[in-house]
């Protein structure tokens, strides 16, 4: 869904919509607006759920409602006309998903050994890498650069979220969460968002190592399809964006694997530093892409560096999280990607007025790889200040 929305379909319908002169400030400003809101749902909806009484489990039954509402705004979203019915379906799917998405956290520490928690994360990232891939493909064959209304692509992946939520909820072996002797703890969103430092400072501090991490990988796949067509001149920007998008994500799958793999037998330390400093040598490579064969080896660097990093770090998130309040922290750590991936697109105000600064020369591109270059070095330090838990 995200995969398909986010680097192929939000940026062409756009195009039909605003100015060319300030598309990537009208992009980065909608996608803004709509992850802060999936910053503070996320971890909201995760916290309810692990208190949640129901007779299929705690996590189900929101991630259920979720996925409906979902399919609400998916619509809204495939027959928009104009710029205020893509801002409501945008958003509102931003909120619906979250939704779901807060509670589908809590599954892996709720169900998996902890032994086990590396390679569970490495298959976690190699299906999220295999809907990138398909996505990526099929938004670059069934959407044209001259459609306004995306409705076909939407149709797909209202389809494929059906079928997917469908094996999620029927074999994820929950167990009742009803217990007439426990009391329902009333929600407090300031306890949701509250982490006792004392206790968890290390949870902080891997927040915000995360945080500087991802803001460099959204950045970029945020205005690859811009940049595509501004300074590649591709014939078709949108397939060209998609088959980038699915070379990215085959490297992230191998090296997901790889990573989680590694991370099992040599620690999470090792794997992440290793990692940041591979995605900082290719985001400082696409600097100097010259075509789109040069631009795809040098993403393919920078996507294995990404493919180290989530398996390692999900690792890392998934032990150091507290094991009865797992929907808690891990919908925490959406402060991290949903608000790395939400101050990412303000980047895009920065790179209209470079670009029309210097008129053909797109400098502000440029600024943006550098970014995704320094940022995950500066991560990699960060991390450094939690100490072994």
């Amino acid at each position: 869904m995200w995969n398909s929305i986010h680097p192929i379909v939000l940026p062409a319908v756009l195009l039909h919509i605003v100015p060319e002169t300030q598309k990537n400030t009208y992009l980065g400003l909608l996608t803004f607006f709509g992850l802060i809101i999936a910053m503070i749902v996320q971890p909201i909806s995760g916290s309810i759920s692990d208190n949640w009484q129901s007779r299929i489990g705690r996590r189900r039954p929101l991630a259920i409602i979720g996925t409906l509402l979902d399919l609400l705004f998916l619509g809204l979203l495939a027959w928009s006309g104009n710029l205020l019915v893509i801002v409501i379906g945008y958003v509102g799917l931003q909120f619906a998903s979250n939704i779901a998405h807060g509670p589908m956290q809590g599954l892996i520490p709720d169900l998996v050994q902890k032994e086990k928690l590396g390679l569970a994360s490495g298959l976690k990232n190699l299906l999220d890498m295999a809907g990138l891939i398909i996505a990526s493909l099929a938004a670059g064959a069934l959407l044209s650069p001259s459609d306004r209304y995306p409705v076909l692509i939407m149709v797909i992946v209202m389809i494929f979220l059906i079928v997917c939520s469908l094996i999620t909820f029927l074999f994820s072996k929950e167990h009742p969460s009803i217990n007439q002797t426990d009391k329902k703890k009333p929600l407090s969103v300031r306890n949701v968002f509250k982490v006792d430092l004392k206790t968890n400072s290390f949870f902080a501090w891997f927040i915000l190592s995360r945080f500087l991490f991802l803001v460099g990988v959204y950045g970029i796949q945020t205005f690859a399809q811009y940049y595509i067509r501004d300074v590649m001149h591709a014939a078709n920007p949108v397939q060209a964006t998609g088959d980038l998008m699915a070379s990215l994500a085959l490297s992230l799958v191998i090296c997901s694997l790889i990573g989680g793999w590694l991370t099992d037998r040599i620690g999470t330390r090792k794997v992440i530093d290793a990692a940041s400093i591979i995605s900082a040598i290719g985001a400082f490579l696409l600097v100097f892409a010259s075509d789109l064969m040069m631009l795809t080896i040098f993403a393919g660097i920078f996507g294995a560096g990404i493919g180290l990093y989530l398996s390692s770090n999900w690792a890392l998130a998934s032990r150091l999280a507290p094991q009865s309040e797992a929907g808690k922290f891990l919908g925490l750590t959406n402060l991290a990607t949903a608000g790395a991936s939400a101050i990412s697109k303000l980047v895009g105000i920065p790179i209209d007025s470079i670009n029309n600064a210097y008129p053909g020369f797109y400098y502000g591109y440029s600024v943006l790889f550098i970014i995704g270059g320094i940022f995950p070095l500066i991560s990699m330090l960060i991390l450094k200040l939690i100490k072994d838990h």
